[in-house]
């Protein structure tokens, strides 16, 4: 079985930072694409940020210069928010793309998701 845990979530003041840390584990032959996703109540999951297996990032226009993304291993994926803006409030979801023992392609994994709150 595979898992994704996120954690790092949180209340924080506008223009405070938060650190997202999302870790995959079972049994993972490979890690491909990894990223970031939100949803706020009312709105649709959007991508945050996403980064490839050999690192090339990409972001959402609302985060850039923001967030930056980041992975240390085939396994585990980070997401640093500064300057976060209550707007920014939402669960995060951390996605994998994962190709795991017994089967002949990637699938596309879901984290449980991360509730992060920005207010005074």
């Amino acid at each position: 079985q595979v898992r994704l845990v996120e954690s790092g979530g949180g209340l924080v003041q506008p223009g405070g930072s938060l650190r997202l840390s999302c870790v995959a584990s079972g049994w993972i032959v490979s890690a491909h694409d990894m990223g970031w996703y939100r949803q706020a109540p009312g709105n649709e999951r959007e991508l945050v940020a996403g980064i490839t297996s050999g690192g090339i990032a990409n972001y959402a226009d609302s985060v850039k210069g923001r967030f930056t993304i980041s992975r240390d291993n085939a396994k585990t994926v980070y997401l640093q928010m500064n300057s976060l803006k209550p707007e920014d409030t939402a669960v995060y979801y951390c996605n994998a793309v994962l190709r795991v023992v017994g089967a002949s392609t990637p699938k596309n994994y879901w984290g449980q998701g991360t509730q992060v709150t920005v207010s005074s």
